[in-house]
């Protein structure tokens, strides 16, 4: 079993790729609070770990006060910090909810999103988790929601497909970003366009760890 907490210790070191990653999610985060409509934003971070993309953001952002948060993530001491930092933060509106992020049911509650992440979760699942979570991913938003979402580019790269997964679930494409690191990773931004169905997906999105290299 991989130890998820010293995974995390990557994004100490700011050369890392891990931190690279981080920089470009941060960004397109903060952008979608600034161009989110007024009034309350529900924002949902799946696989969450130890929240350093939300937390690093909301402190310091205008809207910080607008934004319901709900945190999802399965290990016990990556939620626990997760919740600790949000706490020392003075942010009452994240909640970190140790659960199976893959189950819609342990977030349902906190939809429809405003914001959606998905980040790190599509180089540690299989190629047909991606697509089921990609097209159940409108039931998981309201109208004009971001979706933000990272993959490795590591032959064989499966980006291209990715993309167009999202595209064909309804998300117009706002941003893709190739990263150049020894992970190329790569960013996606999707805005949903139209309604979304009606209801979340009553089914379990993916099985995290079922692809052989994680990223």
């Amino acid at each position: 079993m991989r130890d998820w907490v010293a995974w995390h210790e990557a994004y100490d070191d700011p050369s890392s790729p891990l931190s690279a990653r981080l920089r470009r999610v941060r960004w397109h985060l903060s952008r979608a609070l600034d161009q989110a409509p007024l009034g309350p934003v529900r924002l949902v971070s799946l696989c969450a770990g130890q929240g350093h993309d939300v937390l690093g953001v909301l402190p310091a952002h205008p809207r910080r006060e607008d934004v319901r948060a709900v945190l999802v993530e399965s290990d016990a001491r990556n939620a626990g910090l997760a919740r600790q930092r949000a706490a020392d933060a003075g942010l009452p509106g994240v909640e970190v909810r140790q659960a199976d992020a893959s189950r819609v049911a342990s977030f349902a509650d906190a939809l429809p999103a405003d914001v959606l992440l998905l980040c790190g979760i599509f180089g540690n699942v299989s190629e047909p988790d991606i697509r089921r979570t990609a097209e159940a991913a409108p039931a998981l938003c309201a109208p004009g929601a971001t979706v933000i979402w990272t993959r490795h580019r590591r032959p064989p790269d499966l980006t291209p497909q990715v993309r167009a997964w999202f595209a064909g679930a309804g998300f117009d494409e706002i941003a893709f970003d190739a990263l150049e690191t020894s992970s190329q990773t790569g960013v996606g931004v999707g805005r949903l366009r139209g309604a979304p169905p009606a209801g979340p997906p009553d089914q379990v999105l993916f099985t995290f760890g079922s692809a052989g290299r994680p990223g």
